[in-house]
């Protein structure tokens, strides 16, 4: 996301590496780049402008004045000034009622239903809530099945009345049947339009006044820039919403909806849809996504993913298996699923600092595990746990069976054996005692 953006930015703040001092001249060089920058980004000429004004009268401040690194210190700037555009601080979700009712709204074709299931799954998972899906959308063909296959999909319970037109009635109607049930979220899913009418507004405005939201969300596609902006200024004049959702923001975005968003509505964005999977979702952090623009990557969500998909018992129960020689292609593809659990890779790679720059131009494919995964699933139970036992005709018949050649099994073996030494070494002391022995060599 936001590699063009990125790319240009970079180059802008280039300008004053090398120089001793910050001065007018070689700021107001900088920042015509940086407002070029964000209009290409599609941000709003006058946000870009006041933007630029505010980096300049601090840039031009007595303490940058004596700094001898001018470069960095204008990086520092242009990020916090991008971190207060965005909105400042992380806003969470309204979860106070009971049932907390969250009502989404936006035009068709933003991703609403689909992150209707991504939000669900997030509070069913993170939140340990019970949500519920409320189907109000009668206009759209499949609509209904649409988000029945989401609630299937996490397991969560969908409510619908597919012979009422009324879609205040179902509303109404959903969130009796989670007080009923046991339901502590209701999320209700609304129809959208091609474009904002008088209609559409009427309709989700009596249905926002009938059920009394704690949280209402624009659901906004990130991929349409500065329109995005227009729609969302539209429905926040009636609706008044409390948060936005960027979806999309895998694709190719400029960026600007979600850099201009917040000073045109002055509402948060609240959540991110980063991808297909409904996993694919996360809380908006401002700062974070400066970093993310200016190249600087973002660990902190990296590890956060991480740790959501680490099990300690099995983290246990596979350091026995290192410790007694025994981790085999089975205990590999467990990591393998993790890993993918995680992210699209190319999402994860941004987040690491400075991988963005040298994977530019890069496709990383979300199926790059594809190949490895057929491979052991044409293994055998004895060969996956004791890989020692591929001879030269398993692995023929390995090769054979997903579809690989014979060089690409040995290429997974030779892997496999080198991540499984490693791993004995880290062991106990191994660790301390590799360092040591890396460090001799270096010498």
């Amino acid at each position: 996301m936001f590699d063009n953006l990125s790319d240009k930015l970079d180059k802008a703040l280039h300008v004053l590496k090398g120089h001793g001092s910050i001065t007018e001249v070689n700021v107001a060089e900088t920042l015509k780049e940086v407002r070029r920058a964000l209009i290409d980004a599609d941000v709003n000429f006058k946000i870009a402008k006041d933007f630029t004004n505010r980096v300049k009268d601090k840039a031009l401040g007595e303490d940058v004045l004596t700094t001898l690194q001018p470069g960095q210190l204008m990086v520092k700037i242009v990020k916090d000034e991008l971190t207060a555009l965005m909105g400042g601080d992380a806003s969470g979700v309204n979860l106070s009622g009971n049932p907390s009712i969250i009502l989404m709204s936006g035009l068709q074709g933003s991703g609403k239903t689909t992150f209707s299931g991504k939000l669900a799954n997030f509070l069913k998972t993170k939140k340990t809530k019970k949500p519920l899906l409320v189907a109000c959308d009668v206009y759209r063909p499949a609509a209904i099945d649409q988000l029945h296959v989401v609630g299937d999909a996490i397991q969560v319970d969908v409510f619908s009345d597919r012979d009422n037109q009324d879609p205040v009635a179902i509303a109404e109607a959903g969130v009796a049947f989670a007080k009923a049930n046991g339901h502590n979220v209701v999320i209700v899913d609304t129809a959208g339009r091609l474009a904002v009418d008088t209609e559409m507004m009427d309709e989700i405005a009596n249905i926002h006044k009938t059920i009394q939201p704690q949280e209402t969300l624009f659901v906004v596609d990130s991929m349409t820039g500065q329109d995005a902006v227009n729609t969302a200024k539209a429905f926040n004049d009636i609706l008044n919403f409390d948060g936005v959702i960027l979806t999309k923001l895998d694709g190719d975005t400029r960026g600007g909806a979600a850099i201009s968003i917040k000073s045109v509505v002055d509402k948060p964005i609240k959540f991110i849809g980063t991808g297909e999977k409904m996993e694919a979702i996360d809380v908006f952090y401002p700062s974070r996504m400066a970093d993310r623009i200016l190249g600087m990557g973002d660990v902190v969500s990296l590890v956060e993913r991480a740790q959501e998909q680490f099990d300690e018992e099995e983290a246990r129960k596979l350091q026995k298996k290192i410790a007694k020689n025994q981790f085999g292609f089975d205990d590999f593809l467990k990591q393998i699923q993790q890993v993918k659990k995680m992210g699209n890779m190319k999402d994860l790679m941004g987040m690491i600092p400075g991988a963005g720059k040298m994977l530019k131009g890069v496709d990383i494919d979300d199926d790059a595990f594809k190949h490895i995964e057929a491979i052991i699933h044409s293994m055998t139970v004895e060969e996956r746990t004791n890989p020692a036992v591929i001879n030269a005709s398993r692995k023929k018949r390995i090769g054979k069976g997903s579809g690989t050649s014979v060089q690409q099994v040995n290429q997974l073996l030779k892997q496999f054996n080198q991540m499984s030494k490693m791993m004995k070494m880290m062991q106990g002391g191994g660790g301390r005692k590799m360092m040591q022995a890396m460090s001799k060599m270096q010498k």
